[in-house]
């Protein structure tokens, strides 16, 4: 690769790693290029799959300003999953494709500028969807409403109760 080549293959990177929410390493060794492909669509639409070399790649890394600790995942064939949007998503396919074809190896990532190390993408996996916490919070917080009315409701309806009891005893005195 000439040298131009290889500023721009740095300059792509770069703006990869700085354009985008997430970035998980993988190891690809021993996978074929169906698999390849069939991972790149698991990914969906929010995640880019690229085989990178190493070299081109720390550059970029270090020009993006990330973490000391990702620097040292780069040994061995890697591959980054690049997230634009729901990294949980992401780490879903690339967990599950693992699952399914153990020659991928997760190797670490970035998420948000915070390095994490394999099993923290595999927790972030393990959480439900965006949408589905967000419906939880709602039904959370809608049945704290409700608890909170009937509270309201019940003081004035017992004052009420109290009332008509001292008035009952009273007429019977």
């Amino acid at each position: 690769m000439a040298k131009p080549e290889k500023a721009a293959a740095v300059a792509e990177l770069t703006e990869e790693f700085q354009s985008s929410s997430g970035a998980v390493l993988t190891e690809y060794r021993g996978l074929t290029v169906a698999q390849v492909t069939e991972l790149r669509r698991s990914l969906g639409q929010n995640a880019r799959f690229r085989v990178v070399k190493n070299t081109l790649t720390k550059i970029a890394a270090s020009e993006a300003g990330l973490d000391e600790q990702v620097l040292d995942l780069f040994q061995g064939p890697s591959a980054i999953a690049f997230v634009k949007g729901d990294v949980v998503e992401a780490a879903k396919g690339l967990r599950d494709f693992a699952k399914a074809n153990p020659p991928l190896v997760i190797k670490g990532g970035v998420i948000d500028g915070k390095a994490m190390t394999p099993e923290d993408i595999t927790r972030l996996a393990d959480l439900e969807s965006r949408e589905v916490l967000l419906s939880k919070l709602a039904g959370a917080l809608k049945a704290k409403q409700g608890q909170a009315a009937a509270l309201f409701q019940a003081l004035p309806s017992k004052t009420v109760r109290l009332a008509q009891a001292l008035h009952d005893k009273r007429a019977e005195a």
